[in-house]
């Protein structure tokens, strides 16, 4: 109900905006609320539990990005935000303990954009780049520490690839309303260092789409 809502309103905003476009030149600063949500599959959590697989839940977050019109139709465009999730158990004993683990995680993510309709009343995008994303403030749960005694949780950074489509709506000559879906490939390692269990691992592939609403400015 709320997208279809927020859809309507696109509409509306793209029938009564001008004409403003954005110019060579030009930066463009976009406020969204983002839900990153992971596209997960993983390996076992080795050597103790080769069969048991780990899971990951969304997150809701602000994010602020940065887009600099290197031509009217092409831009640069450069994306921050961080958001914290939890990694638990699905099958077995590590099912059974539930969450196993929560990190902070920060995917800085550049982007070359080609816009399609630069003059046009809706602005359609498309993009892609590069993304490098850093874990941090790991920490194991309650319920894995009362499992297997105090335990350290490490999880690898990551280098991969970034797409991206989205859209812009002017609302007047400098601000406008944004529509934009990304997807991320992010893989990592989780590295649990446990007393009672020695070091175990497992490979997660997060690979989440990134949905975001939001405005923006034109400078």
């Amino acid at each position: 109900m709320m997208y279809r809502k927020l859809m309507i309103g696109a509409a509306l905003a793209a029938l009564t905006a001008g004409t403003a476009h954005a110019e060579a030149g030009d930066t463009l600063i976009r406020l969204r609320g983002i839900v990153v949500a992971p596209n997960e599959t993983s390996g076992g959590v080795v050597p103790a539990f080769p069969t048991e697989k780990v899971g990951v839940n969304n997150s809701f977050m602000p994010e602020i990005d940065f887009t600099y019109m290197l031509t009217n139709q092409i831009g640069a465009e450069l994306i921050l935000a961080t958001t914290k999730h939890n990694a638990s158990g699905r099958t077995g004993t590590t099912g059974s303990i539930g969450k196993l683990a929560s990190t902070w995680v920060l995917p800085p993510t550049l982007t070359l954009q080609y816009h399609l309709m630069p003059e046009g009343k809706i602005r359609p995008y498309v993009g892609a780049g590069i993304n490098y994303t850093i874990f941090y403030s790991e920490k194991a749960s309650k319920g894995l520490v009362a499992a297997v005694g105090k335990t350290k949780v490490s999880m690898k950074s990551s280098f991969g690839y970034a797409l991206q489509a989205g859209v812009d709506i002017p609302i007047n000559d400098r601000a406008f309303f944004n529509l934009d879906v990304k997807y991320i490939d992010i893989d990592t390692t989780a590295r649990l260092a446990t007393t009672a269990a020695g070091v175990q691992r497992t490979r997660i592939h997060l690979d989440p789409f990134v949905f975001g609403v939001g405005i923006g400015m034109r400078f």
